[in-house]
């Protein structure tokens, strides 16, 4: 196969994930921020890492949470100017997607977004979502958009072992399930469809910084901070960095409210946290 059939089908295959234009939520503003990043892209040099690229550039914009709970239907919401963790992960992931694709216009990204967000790429209602983060690992990498890292052994020497059951339990902290109990039912059979599986991780108390270490976790991969609470899986994602005193988590952050990057160490980080048990590495793929 040829450079130009497989270019050809990439495009086909982006055009099966895009949502209809009734479907789209967004400001001026996101346009044209996405499309300045995109376009600048361009110029970048191929060794760039563009998911610690694209990340950079949102730095100090303010944490917002729920940003993708509007209106009574399911859109497709695009809001570059308010992050959390989940947002500003999933902004960073379709923006490199586009690049390393070598798409570059607005309705690529929305595609792209489109395609990563919902199960099987198809916008179909709020169940369609991929709400847990676990099973938007599993679903983008069937799509062969990201890859878990799991190897070596060390530093990936624990199980995580799903039992998951938040949101059928706790619906009325959904703003959708409390407008449409009705949906519980699908959202506790989605749920018991990821209990049981099981993924390797790296535990807190393991992340020391060691060559094996630099080897396994890269700038610009996903970080998802694995937690013990009831019927949860992850409590946190963000980014990769390395600096000279070890591994930093660029993420849209509650308590600082904005995007950073954390002056303190991750290890440091999560032992701030009692309920954080360690971290999932994810790759976007190229």
């Amino acid at each position: 196969m040829n450079r130009q059939q497989l270019i050809a089908i990439v495009c086909a295959l982006w055009s099966i994930w895009q949502p209809a234009a009734s479907q789209e939520r967004y400001t001026r503003e996101d346009s044209l921020f996405v499309t300045k990043a995109l376009t600048e892209a361009r110029s970048l040099p191929p060794t760039t890492n563009y998911p610690l690229h694209f990340a950079r550039l949102l730095i100090g914009r303010p944490y917002v949470g729920h940003t993708l709970e509007v209106g009574d239907s399911e859109q497709l919401v695009v809001n570059t100017r308010q992050l959390d963790c989940t947002t500003l992960v999933e902004t960073v992931t379709a923006l490199s997607l586009c690049a390393y694709r070598r798409l570059y216009s607005w309705r690529d990204y929305l595609n792209a977004l489109a395609g990563m967000r919902y199960r099987h790429g198809r916008i179909e209602g709020y169940t369609s979502r991929l709400h847990y983060f676990s099973d938007w690992i599993d679903d983008n990498t069937r799509k062969g958009l990201v890859k878990e890292v799991q190897q070596p052994n060390p530093p990936f020497t624990a199980v995580q072992t799903l039992d998951i059951h938040y949101m059928s339990r706790h619906p009325q902290a959904y703003k959708a399930l409390k407008a449409h109990p009705e949906m519980v039912a699908e959202i506790a059979t989605l749920e018991d469809a990821l209990t049981g599986r099981r993924y390797r991780y790296i535990p807190k108390g393991g992340m020391t910084d060691t060559k094996a270490m630099r080897n396994a976790v890269r700038d610009g991969d996903i970080i998802a901070i694995t937690c013990n609470k009831d019927g949860l899986d992850i409590a946190h994602l963000g980014f990769a960095v390395w600096r000279a005193d070890g591994l930093h988590l660029l993420n849209a952050s509650q308590l600082h409210k904005k995007v950073v990057e954390e002056p303190m160490t991750l290890p440091r980080y999560l032992s701030k946290h009692p309920t954080h048990t360690g971290i999932r590495i994810v790759r976007i793929q190229k």
